[in-house]
C-alpha cells in the first residue's frame, strides 16, 4: 500500500471522542486505512506528517459558497440583501470574465485550504474554471452553474438553464472523480415554474442532486405564499426537487410544516451564520431541525456576505446565533456544530468524508493545539466550536494527497494566486468604473 502516516497526535473519532490515535491513509485508494496506535506501521509509510501536539479532525466541509467571489471581498458592505444584490453584486457578476472567476475561485482555495476545509459545494458560472480550480488545488468539490430565469426572455432563459444541466452532466467525475456535479437554479424566485419542471425531471434522468437557496429572506417566503397559497418547501416538494440527494442553503424561514417535510425527505439545509447575521436575513431555527432529524451542514456563502471563507468561525457564528433563536444557551451545542461542519456537511453534500474512520475518504486537517487561545484543553470539541481558528491549521489533506504541510500550501503556488486576484480586481474595478 502506498501509505500516508498522521503520526504523534490525538484523532476525533465519529462520535466525537478524542483519543491518542495516528492514522493510516491509502494514498492510492484515497482513503482511510487504519486509526490507532500505528508505530509499527511507520516504516512503511511512503510519508509521514507529525501531528504530535496536535489533534487530526475530518476535514471540514464547506457546503454553501461562491468561491469566486472572493474578488468581490470588502466592496459593498452594510446594504438590505435587495438593494446589495441590485445595485452591487449583479452588476459586478456582470463584468466577471472567465479568467477573473479562475482567479477568485483560486483564491478562495487558497484561503480554505490553509484553514482547513478539504471540500465544498460552490454555485457559480463558468464552471470550467472553477473545474481547472479544483483540479489544480486538490480538493473535492460539488460544483453547479447557478441557473437564473427572471428578467430574461425566453430563450436566455432557457439557455441558462440549459447551461446548468450541460455542466452537470460534463463535469461529473472530473479532476480524478473529486469534482461531482448538481443542476443548481438559483433559487424558487429567480427560476420560473415552467423551467423548473422541465429541469428537475431532465436532472433526475441525468442522476444529479439539487441544489438551490430558499427561505433566505421573508422575501422569498411571501411571494410564493401570496401566489400559491402554500409555503417555498412544499411548492419545492411539488416540483420534484427535494429528495434525500438534494440539498438547499440558508432555510432562514422555514415553519414546522416545512421541517417536518425535510426531514422526511431527508433533504439536507446547509445552515449560512455569518452570511445570515450580516446581510439581516434572520435567525435560522437550526436546534429544531436537528430535533426533528433534519441533516444540517455548514458553508460560508460567498466572501462578499461573510466575509472570509474560515468554517472555524462559521462553527462559532452557528453555535452562538443558534443560542439566540432558540433563546436557550444548550441548543446548537459545540458537539452539533462540529458534526454539522463535517459529517453533517458531508453528508448533505453527497461526499464520503466527514469521518474518521477506516474507508472513509482521506480528507483530514490537524489543528495545531499549541497556541493561546487553545490553552488550557479542558474539552478539544468546545475548542473547535468556540476558539480554534483557521490559522490554527499545520497540515491539510484531501483524498490522501497533502495540500498543506506545516502552513505551506503545496497544490497552488500562493503569492502567484494572492498577485492575479488583486490585478484582476484593479481591472474589474476600472471596467464597473
Amino acid at each position: 500500500m502506498d501509505a500516508l502516516l498522521i503520526a504523534g497526535g490525538r484523532a476525533l473519532l465519529p462520535d466525537l471522542r478524542v483519543v491518542e490515535a495516528d492514522v493510516l491513509v491509502d494514498r492510492e485508494a484515497g482513503t482511510i486505512a487504519e486509526v490507532g496506535d500505528l508505530d509499527a506501521t511507520a516504516a512503511d509509510a511512503a510519508e509521514t506528517l507529525d501531528a504530535s501536539g496536535g489533534l487530526v479532525i475530518p476535514g471540514l466541509v464547506n457546503a454553501h459558497t461562491h468561491a469566486a467571489m472572493t474578488l468581490l471581498r470588502g466592496y459593498a458592505d452594510d446594504k438590505p440583501l435587495d438593494e446589495w444584490l441590485r445595485d452591487d453584486i449583479w452588476p459586478a457578476e456582470a463584468e466577471l470574465s472567465p479568467g477573473d472567476v479562475r482567479a477568485g475561485a483560486e483564491l478562495g482555495m487558497l484561503e480554505m485550504i490553509r484553514s482547513g476545509t478539504t471540500a465544498f459545494a460552490d454555485m457559480y458560472f463558468h464552471v470550467p474554471e472553477v473545474v481547472e480550480a479544483v483540479d489544480r488545488a486538490g480538493m473535492r468539490a460539488r460544483l453547479g452553474h447557478g441557473a437564473v430565469t427572471v428578467g430574461k426572455d425566453d430563450g436566455d432563459a432557457r439557455a441558462d438553464v440549459e447551461e446548468s444541466l450541460d455542466v452537470a452532466r460534463e463535469f461529473d467525475g472530473a479532476a480524478d472523480g473529486r469534482v461531482s456535479t448538481a443542476f443548481m437554479p438559483h433559487s424558487l424566485t429567480t427560476v420560473g415554474e415552467e423551467f423548473l419542471r422541465e429541469s428537475v425531471a431532465e436532472a433526475r434522468e441525468i442522476g444529479v442532486p439539487i441544489h438551490f437557496h430558499a427561505n433566505e429572506t421573508a422575501n422569498e417566503v411571501d411571494p410564493i405564499v401570496d401566489e400559491r397559497g402554500v409555503r417555498p418547501l412544499v411548492y419545492a416538494d411539488d416540483l420534484g426537487m427535494l429528495t434525500g440527494e438534494d440539498f438547499l442553503a440558508h432555510g432562514v424561514h422555514v415553519n414546522a410544516e416545512e421541517i417536518d417535510l425535510l426531514a422526511e425527505r431527508g433533504t439536507g439545509v446547509i445552515h449560512c451564520p455569518a452570511s445570515n447575521m450580516k446581510l439581516a436575513s434572520g435567525m435560522a431555527p437550526i436546534q429544531r431541525m436537528l430535533d426533528a432529524g433534519v441533516t444540517v451542514g455548514v458553508g460560508t456563502d460567498g466572501a462578499a456576505s461573510n466575509n472570509d471563507l474560515d468554517a472555524f468561525g462559521e462553527m462559532r457564528d452557528a453555535a452562538l446565533l443558534g443560542k439566540l433563536a432558540a433563546d436557550d444557551p444548550s441548543a446548537v451545542a459545540a458537539e452539533s456544530v462540529v458534526r454539522m461542519a463535517t459529517a453533517g456537511s458531508a453528508d448533505a453534500v453527497g461526499f464520503g468524508s466527514g469521518r474518521i474512520e477506516p474507508g472513509a475518504n482521506a480528507d483530514l486537517a490537524v489543528v495545531d493545539l499549541g497556541a493561546a487561545h487553545l490553552t488550557p484543553a479542558h474539552d478539544l470539541v468546545s475548542h473547535l466550536a468556540y476558539a480554534a481558528r483557521g490559522s490554527d491549521v499545520r497540515h491539510t489533506v484531501c483524498d490522501g494527497r497533502v495540500l498543506m504541510r506545516d502552513r505551506e500550501v503545496l497544490t497552488l503556488d500562493a503569492e502567484s494566486v494572492l498577485a492575479s486576484a488583486r490585478e484582476r480586481t484593479a481591472a474589474l474595478l476600472a471596467r464597473l468604473d
